[in-house]
């Protein structure tokens, strides 16, 4: 038997998480954002909950091939363009739109020999400074595209630094519309932060928003809002099983280092569950935990292999075989979202589903 530690990717919830964004931004279309393999779920396991989506938003040409490879005929846009020329033949074969943020991909498009014109996303460095022409040479970059025969339509695309802030979105937003207010084409401005938090302002009003986090049941903006509140439910669960109980005396230690000592006699239980498997390692005692649906807390430091949980909120009955959910839902239905877990490693819910190693076996529920 393999060890017990499993990732169930939640269909039906990919569903209402996409249902809900759409909600958000009734009179746009819908990107599904699948880059780094689905947020760790895999391409293949979320293609059923987001076929609904009106196009793929994702970041290399593997992941375009196997979205094409699942049979998606509709729209797939690489978010950061091409990386070197010879990628342009596989845009024109695969029909990929793509991004074009700086001079050299102009330089790419206008040697390229194609009977087939692109699809081009003109990035606006609004503010966030990663990506993009800036405000002053946006439209000197869109005319130089307009002239090409390689280029068909171009539609227009900026990033929110601060949707999910007290900044907000309003100054970047002003920027990007004064810079093309006479431009034609397509706009695209919010990921799921600008989605949730902007989407009711006639300023962030855009033809396609691009959804990623959100897609996947974490809260762009925790902890001033939760899943609960956003209503979005979680597509990722780890869960494990207990494989052994220890009885501790009052002044007993727990796992590497005895950072967790007993005050008083207590029960606890050890997962197979540990960083081998992407847990964070530096998840301090308290991390929130579930065992057999009834929320608890780790013990200890975390360990290649096990963690250490407290039995004493889980009922006399806990013990070997008894399900921990890391995060996620459990069986029984009881939710641990992975925000919790991630704010208390220090990180955030992203980071955590994109590092759920090799060895733990993956079902789609």
């Amino acid at each position: 038997m393999p060890r017990p530690i499993q990732a169930f990717v939640h269909t039906d919830a990919l569903r209402h998480n996409l249902t809900r964004m759409r909600a958000a931004a009734p009179d746009a279309r819908v990107w599904a954002v699948v880059k780094a393999n689905a947020y760790g779920h895999g391409i293949e396991r979320v293609f059923e909950g987001l076929r609904g989506a009106d196009g793929f938003a994702l970041l290399d040409l593997d992941e375009a091939q196997r979205v094409r490879s699942l049979g998606w005929r509709g729209p797939v846009l690489l978010l950061e363009g091409v990386f070197e020329m010879r990628d342009l033949e596989l845009c024109s074969r695969l029909d990929l739109w793509h991004t074009v943020h700086c001079d050299e991909q102009v330089d790419m498009l206008s040697a390229h020999k194609t009977q087939m014109p692109h699809r081009i996303f003109l990035k606006m460095n609004s503010g966030m400074n990663r990506l993009g022409f800036t405000p002053t040479r946006f439209r000197s970059a869109w005319t130089r595209l307009n002239q090409l025969p390689q280029v068909d339509e171009i539609s227009l695309v900026t990033h929110f630094s601060d949707a999910d802030g007290a900044k907000g979105v309003a100054e970047q937003m002003r920027v990007f519309a004064k810079t093309t207010e006479d431009l034609p084409g397509e706009r695209t401005t919010c990921n799921s932060a600008g989605l949730l938090r902007h989407a009711s302002d006639v300023a962030v009003a855009a033809d396609w928003v691009r959804p990623g986090i959100a897609l996947y049941g974490s809260a762009p903006d925790f902890p001033e809002r939760t899943i609960a509140q956003w209503d979005l439910q979680p597509t990722l669960s780890l869960r494990s099983r207990i494989i052994a109980t220890q009885e501790l005396q009052a002044g007993e230690t727990v796992g590497y280092g005895s950072t967790f000592t007993a005050e008083a006699p207590m029960r606890i239980g050890i997962v197979a569950c540990g960083y081998a498997d992407g847990y964070p390692r530096h998840c301090p005692t308290g991390t929130p935990v579930l065992v057999e649906g009834a929320r608890t807390r780790t013990l200890g430091r975390v360990s290649m292999d096990m963690i250490a949980v407290d039995l004493t909120p889980c009922g006399e009955l806990t013990g070997y075989g008894c399900e921990a959910t890391l995060w996620g839902k459990s069986s029984s239905g009881a939710v641990l979202p992975i925000d919790e877990v991630a704010q208390a490693a220090g990180t955030v819910g992203y980071e955590l589903m994109c590092a759920v190693s090799g060895r733990v076996g993956f079902t789609q529920d």
